[in-house]
C-alpha cells in the first residue's frame, strides 16, 4: 500500500484492484471511523450508504481500519431471522484497541481513566478526594495515575485529555476562573498537563477544556444528545453550574473558548452573592451547596457535596424542608433554562449532575416552568428536556479530545 512499483506476481490484478479501492476511499477513513465510533454504522451496508461509496470501497475502508486495530469486522455475518438478501458484515470498535488517557479535576477530587473508541471506559484509577492549590502538583498526580493504568493494561495510547471546572481560554489553554479549586486565575493548565504527559512518556497530543463542554460532547456522540442538531447541556457537578452548546453537531465554544457561561445568569436578583460580583446567579442558586443550605443541612466533609445532595433528595424527599428546597431549585433552574431557550432555540436540553436528579424527581414541574417562561415553549410545546445518560461523561468527553486527531485522519495519527 506504499505505492511503490513491484514485479508482477500471480494475483497482482486483485491486489492492485484492492489498492485502487483503498486509495479512492482513503479520504473516507476518518468519516468511516467516526460513524463506527458513534454507533451510526453498525454494519458495512450502513457504512456504504452513509459514505456514499461502492460496497467494495466500503469493504476496503473497513479492512484498513481493522488492520489499524481500531475496529472489528464480523468475518462470518449471519442473516437476521426473517431477513432476505445477503447478510451484511457487522462493524464494532476493537475491544482491545488503543485508548486515550482521560483526566478530570473537580472541587472534590480528581480521577484518571482509559477510554477506548465508542466512549467505553476501559479502566479507572482510584479517585483522589482532595485537590491541592498547586495545579502542577495535581496534574502531575493524575497523569501518574493514568500512566500506571497504561502500564497495567499494556494498551497503546493515542493521546490525553483533561476536563477542568473552569472556562478554558483559547488558544493558550488557560483556566480563567477555577473558582472552586483555589487555583490561580489564568493557570496554564494545558501547558502543565502536556508537560506532565510528555514527562510520563505517554504518546500522543494532550488537550484541556471545560468539563461541561466535554460532557456535552460525550453525550452528543454517545449518550442522551445523540441525534440532536442543536443541543443545550446544563449541569451542576460538585460546585457551580455550567453549560454547553452543540450547534450543527459541533461544540460551540465562542471566539476564544469562553461561550455558554450559563452559571452567571441571574435567576434571583435578591439572592446569594456570587463569585462574579453579582447576586442570585444560577451558579449559587442551583448547585449542591445551595440545595443543602436551603434544606437546612450542614454539608459534611466525608463525601462530595453532589453525593450528599443527591442522597438527600432520593432518601428524604418526604421531608417538607427537603421537598421545599427541591422545588425552589427546580424553579430557579427552570427560569434559567427558559431564558436560554428564548435565546438559543435548541432542539433538545440535557441535564447532568444534581440537575438530572431534580428532573428525575419532578419532571412535570421543571418542564412547566420552562414552558411558562419561554416564548417558544408556550407557542410550540416544551423543548425536550432529558437526563444525561453517561456515567463520567466529562471523562469520556476528555477522551474525545484525544481521539479527535485519530477520527480526523487515522493513518496520519497512528502511523
Amino acid at each position: 500500500m506504499d505505492g511503490k512499483a513491484a514485479p508482477k506476481v500471480a494475483g497482482e490484478g486483485t491486489a492492485t484492484t484492492t489498492r485502487t479501492r483503498l486509495d479512492r476511499g482513503r479520504g473516507a477513513l476518518g468519516p468511516a471511523l467516526e460513524l463506527v465510533h458513534t454507533g451510526r454504522a453498525p454494519t458495512r451496508a450502513v457504512l456504504t450508504a452513509e459514505l456514499g461509496v461502492t460496497r467494495a470501497t466500503a469493504g476496503a475502508v473497513a479492512a484498513e481500519l481493522e488492520a489499524l486495530g481500531l475496529i472489528r469486522v464480523d468475518a462470518h455475518p449471519g442473516a437476521a431471522a426473517g431477513s432476505q438478501g445477503r447478510p451484511s458484515h457487522r462493524l464494532e470498535v476493537a475491544e482491545e484497541g488503543p485508548v486515550a488517557l482521560a483526566a478530570q479535576v473537580h472541587a472534590d477530587g480528581w480521577r484518571a481513566a482509559l477510554v477506548g473508541l465508542g466512549g467505553r471506559i476501559v479502566a479507572t484509577a482510584p479517585g483522589c478526594e482532595t485537590v491541592d492549590a498547586d495545579p502542577a502538583k495535581v496534574l502531575g498526580s493524575v497523569v501518574e495515575a493514568g500512566a500506571d493504568l497504561l502500564r497495567e493494561t499494556g494498551r497503546r495510547c493515542v493521546g490525553a485529555g483533561l476536563a477542568v471546572p473552569s472556562a478554558v481560554a483559547e488558544p493558550a489553554g488557560l483556566a480563567l476562573n477555577p473558582l472552586h479549586l483555589a487555583w490561580p486565575a489564568g493557570a496554564p493548565v494545558r501547558e502543565i498537563f502536556s508537560e506532565r504527559v510528555r514527562a510520563a512518556g505517554i504518546q500522543g497530543p494532550a488537550f484541556a477544556a471545560n468539563d461541561v463542554n466535554l460532557a456535552a460532547l460525550a453525550e452528543h456522540r454517545h449518550g442522551a444528545g445523540r441525534g440532536a442538531r442543536d443541543l443545550l447541556c446544563v449541569a451542576t457537578g460538585h460546585r457551580g453550574v455550567g453549560g454547553a452548546l452543540v450547534l450543527d453537531g459541533r461544540l460551540h465554544t465562542g471566539s476564544s473558548g469562553l461561550a455558554l457561561e450559563v452559571g452567571h445568569l441571574t435567576v434571583n436578583p435578591e439572592g446569594r452573592p456570587c463569585h462574579c460580583g453579582s447576586r442570585g446567579c444560577l451558579d449559587v442558586e442551583a448547585d449542591p451547596l445551595a440545595f443543602l443550605t436551603a434544606a437546612g443541612r450542614d454539608p459534611g466533609p466525608v463525601i462530595s457535596l453532589l453525593q450528599q445532595a443527591n442522597d438527600l433528595i432520593r432518601t428524604e424527599y418526604a421531608d417538607p424542608a427537603v421537598r421545599t428546597a427541591t422545588e425552589s431549585l427546580i424553579d430557579r433552574l427552570g427560569l434559567g433554562l427558559a431564558g436560554l431557550v428564548n435565546i438559543l432555540n435548541p432542539d433538545r436540553i440535557i441535564l447532568g449532575g444534581l440537575h438530572r436528579t431534580l428532573l428525575d424527581t419532578d419532571p412535570d414541574r421543571l418542564r412547566s416552568v420552562v414552558a411558562d417562561r419561554s416564548l417558544w415553549g408556550r407557542q410550540s410545546g416544551v423543548v425536550p428536556i432529558l437526563p444525561c445518560t453517561l456515567d463520567h461523561n466529562s471523562l469520556v468527553g476528555a477522551a474525545e479530545l484525544a481521539w479527535q486527531p485519530v477520527l480526523d485522519d487515522p493513518l496520519a495519527a497512528l502511523t
